[in-house]
């Protein structure tokens, strides 16, 4: 979930704009949709015609404006509909370069000095908004989906009608228990989005294929498919509490973390009430003025919630947005800076054999050793179907992959730039997202070469995520602390 909750007291409050009701039916969605798509249509052919009769640079800058009108009205009308368009349109902007063909993909780069963006910057930008400048919903609407889902027990609650927080598919009202004075908020889902991914996963398709921003792949079939599973578990708020119980279970004792207490007396399968849990978010320019030893405690606490993901519980929380994370910064210089971990919805469990394999490529990896890589690998139907020289070539892009988790005495080949004085990984400097698209996208030429499987692409979310996160922060990591406990 984008953007779960906002409880920035740095920021200023917000300013975006309120919708009364959502198109909830099947006829308004598709009606809408089709209008944006057909508007995106008649302007893409108006702009070509138009620009036949300039010079190569004039119809360049021309093309580049009109990308980034056309950008900015899909990401505006996208922003309306609320629901599964508007997730699909963030995963788009994160992770665009897993649906598009390496030929497009070296394209785009040159359009743009940053090589880890892999679509055009005027899409990026426009899509990244709704992130966090998506419409809020009016309260009266709210309000009556509160009335639906809790009856008279809404009698019980004193809520605040403005949100701290926005998303694709719920927003987040602050609310006090009048009996108890408890703290609360509560995650209202928007009313008819659950019954609307299958249709809208179509019509976003549809939209796509029309507007000619992204082509028609068998890439683009599959990750359809993730995002259909994806979102199917994220609606199903009963599901998710049971989640976050479990992690606060796990997590209640390490004073690192801060996993919301679940509410159950006003939870329901679209309503999610939980305790307040008030923090700065990531990208906060307060948490950037921490000290340096203070920032990498808590990167190197978000990355060991991974591990132990991983390897101990064998369930991932696979949304790395960063809407998904605060950080409770302790006014002693002293004391422990504390992690919040907000969202379970996007939740993925992984059978014994898929951790089992996992376990011997992080150890692989960690003595960097390739042929350890390769046997690793073995056993698993993706990697068993490919000849010797294409595992020997996934085997590589995986060493790379987990370059921040290996002991720098056995790795030669990290930069010298990634690590400090202690050996520790300099996620900022690393580049390793860009080195591992480059690699990654000339593994995926071979003929031989096929989609990974689910479990893998949520995996790789998950590092991506870590990645940014480490490198937002400027965070430095020890492989040893890290990686030792589970070798």
């Amino acid at each position: 979930m984008i953007i779960f909750m906002a409880h920035d007291t740095s920021k200023p409050s917000s300013t975006k704009h309120s919708i009364d009701n959502l198109k909830t039916s099947g006829f308004e969605r598709r009606m809408s949709i089709a209008k944006t798509s057909l508007n995106i249509g008649r302007r893409w052919a108006g702009n070509s015609v138009s620009g036949m009769f300039l010079n190569k640079e004039a119809r360049t800058a021309r093309n580049q404006a009109f990308m980034e009108t056309q950008a900015n009205y899909l990401a505006t009308e996208l922003g309306k509909l609320k629901g599964s368009v508007v997730k699909i349109g963030q995963m788009l902007a994160i992770y665009g370069e897993h649906i598009l063909p390496p030929e497009i993909t070296r394209a785009l780069q040159t359009l743009n000095d940053d090589s880890e963006h892999i679509l055009p910057p005027e899409i990026t930008r426009a899509l990244q908004t709704l992130n966090d400048d998506t419409a809020t919903l009016s309260w009266p609407t709210i309000e009556q989906t509160l009335h639906t889902l809790l009856g008279d027990k809404i009698s019980e609650l004193t809520i605040d009608p403005t949100p701290i927080g926005t998303a694709s598919l719920a927003q987040v009202h602050r609310a006090t228990v009048i009996a108890t004075g408890e703290q609360v908020v509560l995650k209202v889902q928007y009313p008819g989005v659950a019954d609307a991914i299958n249709s809208d996963l179509a019509l976003f398709k549809q939209l796509l294929k029309v507007s000619n921003i992204v082509p028609q792949t068998r890439a683009l079939d599959a990750w359809f498919e993730e995002i259909r599973d994806l979102l199917h578990h994220e609606v199903d708020y009963e599901a998710e509490a049971a989640t976050t119980e479990r992690f606060y279970e796990r997590l209640k004792d390490d004073p690192r973390y801060i996993v919301p207490k679940i509410n159950r007396t006003y939870s329901k399968k679209r309503l999610l009430c939980m305790s307040y849990e008030p923090g700065i978010t990531v990208v906060s320019t307060s948490l950037q003025q921490l000290s340096h030893q203070r920032r990498n405690a808590i990167g190197q606490a978000a990355i060991e919630i991974m591990m132990k993901e991983i390897f101990v519980w064998g369930e991932m929380q696979t949304d790395p947005n960063f809407g998904n994370y605060l950080v409770r910064v302790s006014e002693n210089e002293d004391d422990i800076d504390k992690l919040v971990l907000l969202d379970f919805g996007a939740i993925r469990q992984f059978d014994n054999h898929l951790l089992t394999i996992a376990h011997g490529l992080l150890k692989a990896g960690y003595h960097h050793d390739h042929q350890a890589m390769m046997r690793a690998m073995t056993g698993y139907d993706f990697f068993d179907s490919m000849s010797q020289k294409v595992r020997s070539d996934i085997a590589a892009l995986f060493l790379l992959a987990t370059e921040p988790f290996s002991n720098p005495a056995t790795n030669p080949d990290i930069p010298a730039e990634c690590l400090d004085a202690d050996n520790r990984y300099i996620w900022a400097n690393s580049k390793l997202h860009s080195r591992l698209s480059s690699k990654a996208s000339r593994a995926m030429q071979s003929f031989e070469f096929n989609l990974p499987p689910k479990e893998f692409m949520f995996i790789s979310r998950k590092f991506i995520g870590a990645y940014t996160f480490l490198t937002v922060l400027d965070a430095y990591t020890d492989s040893d602390k890290l990686v030792k406990p589970y070798l």
